[in-house]
């Protein structure tokens, strides 16, 4: 194999591994997008959207006191990564009928840095980083 080849299956490498690379910092930082109908954190509340605390491993249409529509509600859905970097890139077309109009993000990379920021919280709205670091203190 030529030198250059190698050249360019690492740089290939490095290009794709920036792709999938998480930024919650980022993530917060574009969640402001979403703020207008989802809250997160410990004092949040339901608003035109459920809270979205813990919604990283939750089943779609379970958030207490909100009101789904019934194709989130029927969707089957568990909130892993994957489904979420499809929902929140297109919503209407993972979940035909739902309630969500958001258009979607359209750059993968804030998909993936908006998911970073949610995966921060636990389903009290702790963040999971503080409550690491509590337990290693200990």
């Amino acid at each position: 194999m030529s030198r250059w080849a190698l050249i360019a299956i690492a740089f290939a490498c490095a290009v794709s591994g920036r792709a999938w690379a998480q930024d919650a910092a980022s993530g917060e930082k574009i969640f402001v997008v979403c703020h207008g109908c989802h809250q997160i954190g410990a004092n949040a509340h339901i608003a035109v959207g459920p809270v979205l605390n813990g919604v990283v491993g939750r089943e779609a249409g379970t958030y207490p006191g909100y009101t789904y529509s019934d194709a989130n509600k029927g969707s089957g859905i568990v909130w892993d990564e994957a489904t979420l970097q499809k929902y929140l890139a297109s919503p209407q077309a993972v979940v035909k009928g739902t309630k969500m109009l958001f258009p979607g993000l359209k750059d993968p990379a804030k998909v993936n840095d908006v998911i970073a920021y949610l995966k921060q919280f636990d389903v009290d709205g702790a963040s999971v980083q503080s409550i690491q670091v509590t337990q290693e203190q200990e």
